[in-house]
């Protein structure tokens, strides 16, 4: 891909992409293939058969599959080669996350110790750090965890209490306080923990050995889901922690943990996807085999639905995410190339893309929340039996929508991080919405291109506009009250939600055909063409919503009929469309997509 074409973070509401310039998932060299066959192979093996020993903590027996995974090198395909690491691209870390996701609360314990347990010692860590930690992290002889949350400090990380003061000797930190909701707490030898310096404003980060003294851990909490996960709390009384163990600078903690969490939201996006196409595996294996009236409940209208939406929202998530996941990898290139050091270069590569992180995090979750209860909605009543598959997939998924900051959270995240983002680089979002409603004004006998591809692309482009105008109205009528207009960033950030997926299934398919040929895509173009029929209804909704929450009068009006021609599309029979989807899914018995 030509540099010039690498769309910075948020740029795709303002730009046109070609599908050749985008990643799908079909590229994936045969390496990156062997690594995904790797992972399966592990969970077959390794952690299927074990499930209800997992649950059950087993003490012991989670590390011990950690362990055993980085035997096979998949606790090190993040980390560098120097490092006894593989020194993997993001897309193939993407690969390995996506895989292990489908490992229940195992793909918990592993996510937590390759990405926020091991990554701010990859990134943030000095030479010596890094040769004493990252080959024993990425062989499993170690293993990781991340301390942020604290009883009062949830969302709100930077108003964390616990305190760190230089003790007399200025030889070690003295931590004092608490820390809650902490994943492989209950057995990580290395504790990623963040405090505040004497009266700092902001966080430090600190590397926290399990034996130091002074640091109590609390028995495992009891979760409605991912039960084999380690949750703990953790008490630091006076720990004394070597002053060379500060992880990065004083002060610089929070920068550490939000980019962590970009980085973590971002991957979640990934995880989701092997726990959905599991989980659809599931649902359409018990579809062809329980029979109610005589038939398969397969054959049956109302269950094909499920089947299709359940595939729909799986393939339009994987198709955005290995799309950011490349671009992601193309910016640490250039970053590279301008003489920045690999950790902070793939640190800043992924900051650039918050606003994608923070969206497709709630969109993949959200789409994995919908496949695990229409799961148990197809098993019936044995779906509510725990002796079936969906019981622990059900259960487990919940945790989703709050890992990694709430999906309120990112929500908002999204809205604000776009206003700040473009005006950082010059791009006014009233002043835009202003010419784009005059050019609405204007545009009284509008032509729909033809041709599959143009046709889609244009109603993508409009949704873009549609987006672009809600920005600009709220940001001009509530100025610097828009921050505690929660409810119509809501509706903004619902309506960016649906623009980048549609936009990066439409390039996958178009990519994709150029690649195999028509007779290939037909059953995506019913992908497409369901999720973005759909897509213009829910964002026409949540743009009604958000208009009428405060203009009124000939405003509203004018409003409202430019969201309804920006959101026209034609008409779809959705109903056959599904079906085909769902007969190609029954047919053959498996996520085939």
């Amino acid at each position: 891909m030509d540099k010039e074409n690498i769309l910075k973070g948020g740029e795709f509401l303002l730009k046109e992409v070609k599908a050749g310039d985008i990643f799908i998932p079909e590229e994936f060299t045969e390496e990156q293939k062997m690594i995904a066959e790797t992972c399966t192979g592990f969970l077959e093996q390794e952690v299927y058969p074990l499930l209800d020993r997992i649950d059950a903590q087993e003490e012991g027996l989670m590390k011990s599959l950690l362990q055993k995974s980085g035997e096979l090198g998949l606790l090190g395909i993040s980390v560098p080669e120097e490092y006894e690491g593989f020194g993997q691209s993001f897309v193939t870390s993407m690969i390995a996350s996506e895989f292990m996701g489908a490992g229940y609360s195992f793909s918990v314990a592993y996510s937590a110790h390759t990405g926020i347990g091991t990554l701010p010692i990859v990134y943030y860590g000095n030479e010596e750090q890094k040769q004493k930690y990252l080959p024993k992290l990425a062989t499993g002889e170690l293993t990781a965890s991340y301390c942020l949350t604290e009883p009062n400090a949830g969302s709100d990380a930077n108003s964390g209490r616990t305190q760190a003061v230089l003790s007399e000797d200025g030889k070690h930190y003295i931590l004092n306080g608490q820390k809650m909701w902490i994943t492989n707490g209950g057995f990580a030898d290395v504790l990623t923990v963040f405090a505040k310096i004497d009266n700092d404003r902001v966080l430090s980060a600190f590397i926290v050995e399990r034996d130091y003294p002074g640091i109590k851990f609390n028995p495992e909490e009891k979760k409605m889901g991912i039960k084999g996960s380690s949750t703990v709390q953790i008490f630091f009384n006076d720990c004394k922690v070597p002053v060379e163990n500060l992880l990065g600078k004083r002060g610089q903690g929070f920068r550490i943990a939000l980019n962590i969490l970009h980085m973590g939201r971002i991957k979640l996006g990934g995880t989701v996807l092997g726990a959905a196409k599991r989980t659809i595996t599931q649902s359409v294996n018990y579809a062809n085999e329980r029979k109610q009236f005589g038939t398969q409940i397969a054959q049956f209208g109302a269950i094909k639905h499920k089947l299709a939406e359940q595939v729909i929202k799986t393939w339009v998530t994987e198709s955005s995410v290995y799309r950011v996941s490349d671009n992601i990898d193309s910016v640490i290139g250039i970053l590279l190339e301008q003489g920045l050091e690999k950790g902070r270069a793939t640190i800043e590569g992924i900051a650039q893309y918050a606003i994608e992180a923070a969206f497709l995090k709630v969109f993949g979750s959200e789409s994995l929340n919908y496949i695990v209860d229409e799961a148990v909605q197809i098993f019936g009543g044995m779906g509510f039996s725990s002796e079936t598959p969906v019981d622990r997939a059900y259960r487990d998924s919940r945790i989703n929508r709050i890992f990694e900051g709430t999906n309120e959270i990112n929500r908002l995240l999204v809205v604000d991080t776009t206003i700040k983002k473009a005006l950082k680089e010059g791009f006014n979002v009233t002043r835009y919405s202003n010419t784009l409603l005059k050019e609405l004004a204007e545009d009284v006998d509008v032509k729909v291109p033809e041709g599959y591809y143009a046709k889609r692309k244009y109603y993508i482009k409009n949704f873009k506009k549609a987006a672009l105008l809600l920005l600009g109205v709220v940001s001009d009528h509530f100025q610097r009250r828009l921050t505690s207009e929660q409810e119509i960033l809501f509706n903004i950030s619902d309506v960016m939600m649906q623009v980048y997926p549609a936009e990066s299934s439409l390039l996958r398919v178009e990519k994709l055909e150029n690649m195999r040929g028509s007779a290939a895509v037909d059953i995506y173009k019913d992908i497409v063409d369901v999720f973005v029929y759909d897509a213009a209804g829910i964002i026409r909704k949540n743009a009604f919503d958000a208009i009428n929450s405060f203009a009124e009068g000939e405003q509203r009006e004018m409003l409202t009929r430019y969201i309804e021609q920006l959101t026209e599309v034609a008409p779809v029979n959705v109903k056959e469309a599904r079906r085909r989807i769902a007969d190609r899914l029954i047919e053959e018995n498996n996520y085939c997509f």
